[in-house]
């Protein structure tokens, strides 16, 4: 089967999410699979791969609505191959922390290691490929290895990954998974099956703190791996949502912003535990005031 690929540098995260979903919903001819991968922070790119050949004309009316940050598509024919497993097999397990995410391909080295994490690169955001989510996942070893948690949530949950890599750490602990994309959260249940967490980890529809169980009962530990602007904006309910005490660990920050939520998260009654970077992303780790 002939294939196409569409390749679209963005300027950074907000741009190459819009553009995802927005190429998401072509339908003539429909992707067969988009995702988005970083390339020099903030820079990131979106694949697209199709068995049509899309026209530029159906691509530029896709995108015609993000306006500014989107760089020129281009569309090459790939030889014939099974590009699904090429791809998949190309991905090399990361480890982080005590940590490891690997593909499916890898399932046979792994399968019975208590941190390894099964999670294959697709629609979701969140394969621990990129700084931000691996940031994350060592934040979760060093605080799991201090302390322990009872009730923890993964909002703005993506693939899934930090939820299962929260229920692997913390064994005794509760853990919601949220997100606004039905997409996504299609996906965090299928990896948490696959993960053997499923029990464990309840996967919700929620657009930020916009749903009952997030609001029923405070959390002592909140991963957040989303965008500045909407970490910004979530500080108040964030606040409310955790238990004094209890711990944020804030990720999606590209290095110039931490500095500004940092201040907005202290005013909101929060204080600064830990700051850790890599290739130009920030991870906050944050611990809420009486």
């Amino acid at each position: 089967m002939p294939l196409f690929k569409l390749r679209l540098p963005v300027v950074d995260l907000a741009a190459g999410r819009a553009a995802a979903d927005a190429l998401g919903e072509l339908t003539a001819p429909q992707p067969l699979a988009v995702s988005l991968f970083e390339d020099k922070p903030p820079a990131f790119v979106v694949e697209a791969y199709f068995d049509a050949e899309p026209t530029h004309d159906a691509i530029a009316a896709a995108l015609a609505a993000i306006g500014s940050g989107l760089g020129t598509p281009s569309i090459e024919a790939l030889p014939e191959q099974n590009w699904v497993a090429v791809s998949q097999a190309s991905l090399a397990p990361i480890a982080a922390g005590r940590f490891t995410v690997h593909g499916s391909h890898d399932r046979d080295r792994f399968a019975f290691r208590r941190r390894a994490i099964e999670i294959d690169a697709g629609e979701a955001f969140g394969t621990g490929y990129n700084a931000t989510t691996a940031l994350c996942l060592e934040a979760i070893d060093r605080l799991a290895h201090r302390r322990r948690f009872a009730h923890v949530l993964d909002l703005g949950c993506g693939s899934g990954l930090l939820a299962i890599a929260a229920a692997r750490a913390l064994p005794a602990a509760r853990v919601l998974a949220a997100d606004n994309d039905p997409v996504a959260t299609a996906i965090a249940r299928a990896n948490a099956r696959v993960n053997r967490v499923a029990r464990r980890v309840h996967v919700i529809d929620a657009a930020g703190f916009h749903h009952p169980l997030l609001q029923t009962q405070p959390f002592d530990l909140v991963l957040a791996n989303i965008l500045a602007r909407t970490l910004i904006d979530l500080a108040p309910a964030m606040r409310r949502a955790i238990h004094p005490g209890g711990i944020a660990v804030l990720s999606g920050l590209l290095d110039p912003q931490a500095r500004e939520l940092t201040a907005i998260y202290r005013a909101a009654g929060f204080r600064l535990v830990e700051r850790r970077r890599r290739d130009g992303w920030t991870a906050l780790t944050l611990a809420r005031g009486d």
